[in-house]
């Protein structure tokens, strides 16, 4: 099975977009950032370096921390595709991200996107 392109996309160039989307609804780099926290278990520092790297999504996700348990409660649709019935494991984890910066951006609490979903 060919690998989808996305997972070689630079999370680097991907990076600003997210913040951009938070940013022209209102919201922060900094919730962007603590959302990433959130999923990932990297800090500022460690996604800062992997900023630099301009490290794949793939590789990303691979070198995550701590991937947050609680993430296998993030559930709707992005791009028209619910998240949660997403099998390849990569995509999958790519979604989550993208639905909580969908949430973030739609004017939802930090709050009520993340912590409503503690293990």
């Amino acid at each position: 099975m060919a690998q989808h392109p996305i997972y070689r996309m630079s999370f680097a160039k991907v990076y600003p977009l997210l913040v951009a989307k938070a940013e022209r609804k209102g919201r922060t780099k900094a919730e962007v950032d603590q959302i990433i926290h959130w999923l990932t278990g990297y800090d500022q520092e460690a996604l800062s370096s992997q900023l630099a790297k301009n490290t794949d999504y793939e590789t990303f996700f691979a070198q995550a921390p701590a991937l947050n348990p609680a993430r296998a409660d993030i559930r709707g649709t992005v791009c028209g595709v619910r998240v949660e019935d997403i099998a390849e494991p990569l995509m999958q984890e790519i979604r989550y991200l993208d639905k909580l910066i969908d949430e973030l951006a739609r004017g939802r609490a930090i709050d009520k996107i993340l912590y409503h979903r503690q293990a």
